[in-house]
């Protein structure tokens, strides 16, 4: 792709011949919202949701003409940008062609969607079960792992999020588990690599990596390694801080599922489609999974979709036995169809280079340069398009800007932070004491300096807070 491509021509659709409503004015959309739509993660009565009007390219705009450039690529799934024509044209073109069709008939454009998945998967992945997004994907790939190993238990990392249904919830190792305990029986919590804030009490990149390994062995032990059905990680650890592996650390958890016949899953919601610059995270350190779970990237969400890319061994476990799971919409034509065109777009636009470069050319040196000025960042890293901004109060001790979990007048620093973005027309990704930058795969270098001047400047607000040599 060119760096300088950042607006979208109109996608066709004669508004004035549409079966829908209006758009209608902001008030009007206001009202609707807080009379009937129930939101995610929320206390409804505390939230008042900002109407969105239009969106192209690595911004939206709200209903006052106010332009966002979009930090947060929504929740870090927009990897295309908004509105692209191709994407926008293969949906148009798969509804009139065939809209909807149950997942037990063949069909071109599931087909297509699993070929090229499979294609660039690492290894021998070669199938793909698809589901409607991250979490259902997640709940897919412990049954299957169970299945496979006639084994019950399932190691899942504290810091982790894994979706918000019944099994994919049980998986998760942050605050947003808690309201749903007790849950799905046999999650086994461990640590994983983190070095600013080492459970290892760790020094180095080396250290850090030797003893998460072992931790980890010592608590398969412990649970017994005959029960242990599947390691389920992010491979890069997203909204929890996007914590990169040191390297040696998945080659390392590669071997000890090889060893005790545990199916290693790879949480790649997040993580894949260009977001840490390979089309999937594993790819940067040369590892293959047995299982691969996928969303958001795969098609930057116009439409739904998610999945599990199998190996040939788990596949070969229900060769001559029924897999025990389904859904209605698996492999839907026009979310199948909007893969396909991704993809296609991916490879065209060169998107995987594009997001590598502005990780090691803009994003990297750039958030380097912030924290030489800035008293509160503690740590800044990251891959690609995928980088986190931890903030602290002090950076002798690392305290965090906010305490972990902080609600109310506990997180008043960061919600100030987020506050002076948003003033300045940079819509952020902030959880905890962390900001991310994860904007679209396809926004251009002057695009990721002009969010981070904006940055620059809302960091003052942080600095405020922060203890004085």
């Amino acid at each position: 792709m060119t760096d300088t491509m950042t607006a979208r021509p109109d996608n066709g659709v004669d508004e004035s011949s549409s079966l829908l409503p209006a758009p209608g004015d902001e008030a009007r959309v206001r009202r609707d919202d807080r009379g009937h739509v129930f939101h995610s993660w929320s206390a409804q009565g505390a939230i008042d949701p900002l109407p969105i009007a239009s969106a192209q390219g690595s911004y939206f705009t709200d209903y006052s003409g106010k332009r966002y450039l979009d930090f947060s690529s929504q929740l870090v799934n927009v990897n295309i940008g908004y509105q692209h024509p191709k994407l926008v044209a293969a949906v148009q073109e798969q509804a009139a062609r065939l809209c909807t069709i149950a997942p037990g008939f063949a069909n071109d454009a599931r087909s297509e969607a699993a070929r090229l998945i499979a294609e660039i998967a690492p290894g021998d992945l070669d199938k793909v079960f698809f589901t409607n997004g991250g979490a259902d994907a997640n709940e897919h790939a412990i049954r299957m792992a169970r299945v496979h190993t006639g084994r019950h238990k399932v190691l899942a990392a504290y810091r982790s999020y894994h979706g918000a249904t019944a099994g994919a919830i049980a998986l998760t190792g942050d605050p947003r588990r808690w309201a749903s305990e007790p849950g799905m029986p046999g999650v086994v919590r461990y640590w994983g690599p983190y070095l600013y804030r080492s459970a290892f009490h760790a020094t180095t990149e080396a250290e850090e990596c030797e003893r998460a390994l072992q931790h980890l062995r010592d608590t398969i032990m412990v649970e017994g390694p005959q029960t242990v059905a599947a390691i389920v990680l992010e491979t890069v650890v997203g909204t929890n801080g996007v914590l990169v592996p040191p390297d040696g650390y998945l080659a390392g958890v590669r071997e000890i599922c090889d060893e005790l016949g545990i199916v290693m899953v790879a949480d790649e919601v997040m993580a894949g489609f260009g977001r840490c610059g390979e089309w999937f995270a594993v790819d940067h350190w040369g590892v293959t999974p047995d299982l691969i779970t996928f969303a958001k990237g795969v098609n930057s969400g116009y439409v739904p979709l998610g999945g599990v890319v199998l190996s040939e061994r788990i596949a070969a476990s229900f060769a001559d036995r029924p897999y025990p799971g389904g859904l209605t919409y698996s492999g839907h034509p026009l979310a199948c169809a909007s893969a396909v065109a991704s993809i296609q777009i991916f490879r065209e636009e060169g998107i995987l280079e594009h997001a590598r470069a502005l990780g090691e050319d803009v994003i990297g040196p750039g958030l380097r340069e912030l924290a030489e000025r800035h008293p509160s960042v503690g740590e800044v890293r990251g891959l690609g398009v995928f980088w986190a901004v931890e903030l602290v109060r002090d950076r002798r001790t690392r305290e965090p800007l906010v305490p972990f979990n902080a609600t109310g007048a506990d997180a008043k620093p960061m919600a100030e932070l987020a506050a002076a973005c948003k003033e300045r027309g940079l819509w952020p990704f902030t959880h905890f004491n962390r900001t991310h930058v994860v904007p679209p795969c396809t926004t251009s270098s002057d695009e990721v300096r002009e969010g981070l001047a904006v940055l620059d400047e809302a960091l003052e607000v942080a600095d405020r807070y922060c203890a004085r040599s």
